[in-house]
């Protein structure tokens, strides 16, 4: 079952690094394909508060009263990137969030990062994201997106 992961990884993202990511990867899964309960609010924090801004990010679409920016389509992002990210169009600058993901009802904090596009476009999530929701890595999911914790 790891195996299939990694190399599902390494065909969706076409990356050259394969064997360096399939190493770290193999390291991180340990225990591949068993359920991961929802994650604490201790693993739902962002890597290194030290590496976000203080101040909320800057949303490219009004936030509801809640900080609900809105709804993405989000794939796996750059599997080499560590930490808990989400890169989208719906902020014009970093800062902390929160990602939802209704399916599940799961949530992981993370760092918001802007990417260039429609706000209509997708977004890509980190790996550690990724199975922090409980989501398959070779699959598009559709998250909500909140500004702040």
């Amino acid at each position: 079952m790891r195996y299939s992961v990694i190399l599902s990884l390494a065909l969706v993202t076409g990356c050259t690094q394969v064997s360096g990511v399939a190493d770290n990867l193999r390291n991180r899964l340990g225990s591949a394909g068993k359920t991961q309960a929802a994650p604490t609010q201790e693993q739902a924090l962002p890597p290194a508060a030290d590496t976000l801004p203080e101040e909320p990010p800057v949303p490219a679409v009004k936030p509801a009263a809640d900080g609900k920016l809105g709804r993405t389509v989000a794939g796996l992002g750059d599997p080499a990137r560590s930490g808990l990210w989400l890169e989208t169009p719906l902020v014009t600058s970093g800062g902390k969030g929160r990602v939802v993901w209704p399916t599940t009802g799961r949530w992981v904090a993370v760092a918001l990062i802007p990417a260039s596009g429609e706000v209509t476009a997708g977004s890509r999530l980190s790996v550690e994201a990724m199975r922090a929701l409980g989501a398959p890595l070779t699959e598009l999911i559709e998250v909500e997106v909140y500004a702040g914790g």
